[in-house]
This record gives C-alpha cells, sequence and structure tokens, in this order.
C-alpha cells in the first residue's frame, strides 16, 4: 500500500507512506536510476538528507526513509528490527538491491542490514557511523558528562539542546562557531527522535546477534566511510577500523568543518563524495 500525503518536509517531492512488516513507514524520493536508501542519524528524521536528495537524484532513485518511529513512520507496539524494515521497504518497493547511505545510527542499520541481507546491499556510505556491539571510550563517556550532564530524560528540549552541543556542535567547536540555523533545526528533530525514543524504549526492538562490530570482515560490497573533522576521537577511530576491516573499504579524508551530522552541515563535499562511489 503506498499513499501520498503533503510532505512536512522543506525538499523534494510529497512525502509517501508505505506499509512495511506491519507499520507505515513514510519516505521522500526523487530521480530514476540505480537506488539509494538514505538512514538518518538517532537524533534526526529523514529531513537530514535535504542537502543529498535532488544531488543523488541526477543519476539515482533516491529514497530518503524515516525509520520506524521516527518522524512521520508509526511504531505499532510489535517486536521488528529495523534492518529487516529496509529490506522490507525494498520488498515493497519492488527494489532488488540497493545502496545503502547511513549517518550515525542510520549507518548503524545499514551495516546490519549488510550483514543480515547482504544479498540485497550493493554499497554501503556511513558518516560519523557506529557500528553494533561497539563499546563507548571512557574518554567519551567523561566528555559526555562535561558537554551534557545529567538532565532530564523527559525534558525534550532540554535533552536535545545537550545533544546537539555534544553531537552537532562537537567536543572541538564552540556554539557560536557553529550555524545558528543549523543548531535549531538540529534541536528541532532531536526533540522528535527524542519522543520516538521514548515510545520504541517500550517495544521490543530486535538486535543483529553476533553484532557488527567483529564481524567487519563479512561486508562484501564497497564501503565508503566518512566522518566530519570536528566530531568525536571514537567516531574517528572507528571509521578507520571500518575501512581497514572491510574488504571494500574506503576512508575518505575527514570532512573539514563538520561535526557528526556531516552530510547537513557540509553537503557539498559529502554530494561530490558519494557521486563518485555510488554504484
Amino acid at each position: 500500500m503506498r499513499l501520498r500525503a503533503p510532505s512536512s518536509g522543506a525538499y523534494g517531492p510529497p512525502m509517501t507512506k508505505i506499509e512495511v512488516n506491519g507499520a507505515i513507514l513514510a519516505y521522500d524520493e526523487a530521480g530514476e536510476g540505480s537506488p539509494v536508501v538514505l538512514l538518518h542519524a538517532g537524533i534526526a528524521d529523514r529531513r537530514m538528507w535535504r542537502g543529498q536528495v535532488d544531488a543523488l537524484a541526477a543519476r539515482h532513485r533516491v529514497i530518503a526513509l524515516d525509520l520506524r518511529g521516527y518522524g512521520d513512520s508509526e511504531l505499532p507496539p510489535a517486536p521488528f528490527a529495523h534492518h529487516d524494515d529496509v529490506v522490507g521497504l525494498l520488498d515493497a518497493l519492488g527494489l532488488p538491491r540497493a545502496a545503502l547511505v547511513g549517518c550515525s545510527f542510520g549507518g548503524r542499520v545499514a551495516v546490519d542490514t549488510a550483514l543480515t541481507h547482504p544479498d540485497r546491499v550493493s554499497a554501503l556510505a556511513l558518516f560519523g557511523a557506529p557500528v553494533s556491539g561497539y563499546e563507548w571510550s571512557e574518554e567519551t563517556e567523561q566528555l559526555w558528562e562535561e558537554l551534557v550532564g545529567d538532565v532530564d530524560q523527559e525534558d525534550f528540549t532540554a535533552t536535545a539542546a545537550g545533544e546537539v552541543r555534544f553531537w552537532v556542535v562537537g567536543p572541538t567547536r564552540r556554539p557560536e562557531d557553529v550555524d545558528p540555523e543549523l543548531i535549531r533545526f538540529a534541536e528541532e528533530m532531536d526533540r522528535r527522535a527524542l519522543a520516538a525514543e521514548l515510545a520504541l524504549s517500550a517495544v521490543e526492538v530486535g538486535e543483529l546477534d553476533p553484532p557488527a562490530i567483529d564481524r567487519l570482515g563479512e561486508l562484501r560490497v564497497p564501503v565508503l566511510v566518512g566522518v566530519g573533522a570536528d566530531d568525536l576521537a571514537d567516531i574517528r577511530r572507528l571509521a578507520d577500523r571500518i575501512a581497514d576491516e572491510a574488504p571494500g573499504g574506503v576512508r575518505m579524508p575527514d570532512i573539514p568543518d563538520a561535526a557528526h551530522l556531516a552530510p547537513l552541515e557540509r553537503p557539498e563535499p559529502v554530494n561530490a563524495a558519494l557521486l563518485d562511489f555510488l554504484p
């Protein structure tokens, strides 16, 4: 089932909703050619790809998905796994394979999808991506305490401000160094994402078992790995590891003047890299 609705975003064609594994998921679609699915960060939704959709649509069929529970996608009270939803979306659209582009949590979902359904993924492009099973360093835990501290998790406004300071501004910059419109937009997306995560905590979400961190050598597709130069040290080290251990891994130079949401903050170098990489 596919339903058209007016878009809640600021770019692209009207939002489409489609039934996937018993849930109604929302996505934006543009262009023709080899399919590319864009998977957003956990502090965002599909709107974070507003700088990529039109650029990639010149050569590709681009699908920017709201993961289940996020953005305009529904969250039925039933067990599910995000990586199975990605393949369910491909099934619903009649697509045998697609390249997956993921940022942050979306990158984790992309890797889990490639490991669980290797015949359905043609390439991976990962920006600031953790992977399932990775444990944050003590350095990162301490940095979180310094920059965010103890906030009321039900105060979405305060929590979003802290998370955007941590992720979007990053540890090496000050808020005044960053475009205030980017901060405003990121906080608005994160408030919605925090509500999604609260709802997701009451649902059984399937995890990859065994997790991806010790299975990167099983990735049998080309893998582009990028990270903002102002992102966490853990994220930069993990990008090195993914590129080293994935047989088809390529580590692009760090993206200058960008932290964790590099595709949103610096779309030009990200788009150039994607257009050069994607099949």
